[in-house]
C-alpha cells in the first residue's frame, strides 16, 4: 500500500494562535521532550530524510510546525516544540504554555495526539502533561516508545508492558502504546496505520 505520508511537506509554522491555519479539516499533533526522537519519528513515517529537522541541541522546534499531506488540502501533521531540558527563558516557557493550553482547548481540527518517548526513559512529566491534554478533551493519544533498537527483544517488551500497565490505570482506554525505531524501521507500519485512522486517509 503506497505511503499517504511520504508526500508531506512544510507548510508553515505558527508562534502565536493568529498564525496557525483555519480550524478545519483533521490534524495530528506530535509532542515529545527533547531528544526523545520526535523528528526522526515523523522523518520515518513520512519516508523523509529531513522533513522535521534533527537537532543536536534539544529544543530547536519553538513553533507550532505544520506539514500539510498532498494531494489532500486538509490534513495536517503537527510538530509541537520538544521540551524537557530546552533552555528555555522563563517568559518564552510561560508563552508556550498558554499558547499550548489553548490549542488543546479549542483546536477543532485536532484528531489525536502522539508522544514520542525514549523507551529508556518514559512517562516523565513533559508526557504526563501532554497525556492529559489529550485525555482531558476525550482525544485518542498513542504513545510511540522510540529508541526500540537499543534495547534487546526482551527489554523492549517488558519496557512496553509496564508503560502500558501504567498509562491503563492512569488513563483507561484512550491511551494505545507501540514499539519504534527510526533507525531499524521497527513499528513505523503500525504508527502510519494509527495516524491514517484518525485522519482518515
Amino acid at each position: 500500500m503506497a505511503n499517504p505520508f511520504a508526500r508531506a511537506r512544510y507548510m508553515l509554522a505558527a508562534h502565536n494562535p493568529r498564525q496557525l491555519p483555519p480550524d478545519g479539516g483533521f490534524e495530528v499533533a506530535f509532542a515529545g521532550r527533547s531528544n526523545a526522537g520526535k523528528s526522526s519519528a515523523l522523518n520515518a513515517i513520512c519516508q523523509q530524510n529531513a522533513l522535521a529537522r534533527v537537532s543536536k541541541t534539544p529544543g530547536r522546534t519553538q513553533q507550532l510546525v505544520y506539514f500539510d499531506l498532498p494531494p489532500t488540502t486538509d490534513r495536517f501533521l503537527v510538530d509541537l516544540p520538544g521540551y524537557g531540558y530546552a533552555k528555555v527563558p522563563k517568559d518564552l516557557q510561560a508563552h508556550w504554555q498558554a499558547f499550548i493550553d489553548g490549542y488543546f482547548r479549542s483546536r477543532e481540527a485536532l484528531r489525536g495526539l502522539v508522544v514520542v518517548m525514549d523507551i529508556r526513559h518514559p512517562l516523565k512529566d513533559y508526557d504526563r502533561q501532554m497525556l492529559g491534554y489529550a485525555v482531558s478533551r476525550g482525544l485518542p493519544a498513542h504513545a510511540i516508545l522510540t529508541k526500540a533498537d537499543k534495547l534487546g527483544r526482551g527489554a523492549q517488551g517488558n519496557a512496553m508492558l509496564a508503560v502500558r500497565k501504567e498509562m491503563k490505570a492512569e488513563y483507561g482506554d484512550l491511551v494505545s502504546v507501540q514499539l519504534f525505531s527510526g533507525e531499524s524501521k521497527q513499528g513505523v507500519d503500525e504508527a502510519r496505520e494509527v495516524l491514517a485512522g484518525w485522519l482518515e486517509l
